[in-house]
């Protein structure tokens, strides 16, 4: 099969890695040093070795989900969020972050996950039996896919999913509501899997340590499923409102529950020496910094997780500015004042994201966040408001924040920015939305107060956040200073996806052309993705 191949380079390296690996070589070789007995007939190996082998490809393969991070999500998607923005003037300031696409960032972002997850699962589908003798396993292998592969989707929108691996000449792609519809498929498989096995097999697992993220622990995979599938149905609010219905109500009432604390939240352990990637990028590299919005409303709102997710400006920036939390506005000319700007508040790497630190997939406060949501728009009987002051609740307590009287300030709001280099980059404050629960607004200020708390909630998980503002609107994100992108992404509307890779169209030319026509829309940033539709929420 004619498919991507996995580009690897640090930003910042002065050596260019290029590792060239086929979907279909990987589907025989996969990602381990055991997946080569792969190569001999499956029905000669018992069922336990069987299990032996494909087990050890299941840490890799959640890692992979943040592969060729700063590439793939953070000089994309973190940007877009309003969560970081680079002090470093890459590509002389004409880059993803002012609209003028890298075209070798963003294919590490659709490649990967195709290389690093979606082939070992195939192999593990294909060359094992565990899907027959080890349902439980193949169900997780099939929630890291979806996990996986939904990042992909949310990036360009429609692509390669349920025909990969079926053809050697093409990739064919799927517009993204066949791949949505495949996705809660799948999740209703890993479902019935893990639930037939935790009552047949309580306390026990088959994985162990060689899952990263729950260690074997199919309860707790039980409640991630239920929490994928409610994060997935809500993206299709407006698209398509019934299926989305259906899905959250059978996620909220599926037995095996859903993550509701902190000690469910699913993350994945940096096993292996592996670094945390926001170490790396901020801590190693000093490549990524605050952003303006998230400035303004943290400081705004007097936000306690403010020092939990940054420490303020360095040396570098300047003694009027050391000690300050100064962001970086989107589409900032970097320029010759990148060693200023390059000292502007960053990650907190000395306490928070440290070198060993597990990276986050999806939290509690999340999910609290979802069923207020779903509360809102009537899905549900729960309480809005409980659920709503949950989510800020659960997440204080993730980061070990005080919360103090967060919850009762009916007055802070999002604050100006002011850019201390270049007043150009001054932004007047969009959101009136203060964080006190108000029972007499409207629905529409309700929803922008509950996405704007979930979103600070679930930082640093720019891709999500990201998603959550193309599908809302919130929270109100000021536009980017610089817009290269020659017209094709509005500065108001602001950019709604990544381009595909221009190695699709070398390699898998028919059908990226035809994915084109799925899109319904230009292969660049200004066109929707198929639940992105543009209109009123209520």
């Amino acid at each position: 099969m004619k498919r991507n191949y996995k580009y690897t380079q640090h930003i910042t390296g002065n050596k260019l890695g290029i590792v060239l690996v086929s979907v279909m070589a990987l589907a025989l070789t996969a990602c381990t040093k055991n997946f080569e007995k792969y190569n001999t007939n499956p029905n000669s190996l018992s069922n336990s070795q069987s299990s032996s082998i494909a087990s050890t490809a299941f840490g890799p393969m959640e890692q992979a989900i943040y592969s060729n991070y700063q590439r793939a999500q953070n000089l994309s998607a973190d940007g877009y969020s309003g969560y970081m923005q680079p002090g470093i003037a890459f590509s002389g300031d004409h880059n993803n972050l002012t609209y003028a696409m890298v075209d070798t960032w963003n294919a590490t972002g659709f490649n990967d996950q195709y290389t690093l997850v979606m082939a070992p699962v195939h192999a593990i589908a294909t060359t094992t039996s565990i899907k027959a003798t080890n349902p439980e396993m193949w169900a997780v292998a099939l929630l890291i896919q979806v996990e996986a592969m939904d990042r992909v989707t949310d990036r360009f929108g429609p692509i390669p999913y349920t025909k990969v691996a079926t053809s050697l000449t093409t990739a064919p792609y799927d517009d993204q509501q066949t791949v949505y519809q495949t996705f809660f498929k799948q999740i209703d498989t890993a479902v019935t899997n893990l639930k037939a096995y935790i009552a047949a097999n309580p306390g026990k697992t088959s994985l162990g340590t060689s899952d990263y993220i729950y260690a074997g622990n199919y309860a707790q995979w039980l409640k991630f499923a239920n929490s994928l599938r409610l994060r997935l149905a809500m993206r299709l609010v407006k698209v398509d409102a019934t299926t989305a219905q259906a899905q959250v109500v059978k996620a909220l009432t599926d037995s095996g529950g859903t993550l509701l604390t902190a000690a469910d939240d699913a993350a994945i352990a940096q096993t292996g020496g592996r670094e945390n990637d926001l170490h790396q990028i901020s801590g190693d590299w000093n490549n990524t910094n605050m952003s303006a919005a998230i400035e303004s409303y943290m400081v705004g709102y007097n936000d306690p997780r403010l020092a939990i997710y940054f420490q303020p400006a360095q040396a570098g920036a300047g003694s009027a500015y050391v000690g300050k939390f100064l962001g970086i506005r989107a589409g900032t000319l970097i320029g010759a004042s990148q060693s200023t700007y390059s000292d502007f508040a960053n990650l907190n790497t000395t306490q928070t994201f440290q070198f060993s630190t597990p990276q986050l997939i999806m939290t509690a406060a999340e999910v609290w966040f979802l069923k207020a949501e779903a509360a809102l728009r009537g899905w549900t009987t729960s309480s809005v408001q409980s659920d709503y002051e949950a989510g800020i609740t659960a997440s204080m307590n993730q980061w070990g924040a005080t919360i103090g009287s967060y919850l009762s300030d009916g007055t802070s709001t999002e604050a100006n920015f002011t850019d201390p280099l270049n007043s150009a980059n001054n932004a007047t404050a969009l959101s009136t939305i203060t964080i006190k629960w108000d029972n007499n607004a409207t629905q529409e200020q309700q929803l922008e107060r509950i996405i704007t708390q979930k979103w600070l909630a679930i930082f640093p998980d720019g891709q999500e956040a990201w998603a959550d503002y193309r599908r809302t609107g919130y929270p109100k994100l000021f536009t980017v200073a610089n817009n290269f992108s020659g017209g094709t992404i509005s500065t108001t509307v602001q950019v709604r996806r990544l381009p595909y890779p221009s190695t699709e169209y070398t390699t898998n030319a028919t059908a990226v052309n035809n994915a084109v026509k799925l899109l319904g829309g230009a292969d660049n940033g200004g066109t929707r993705l198929w639940w992105d539709v543009d209109k009123a929420n209520f």
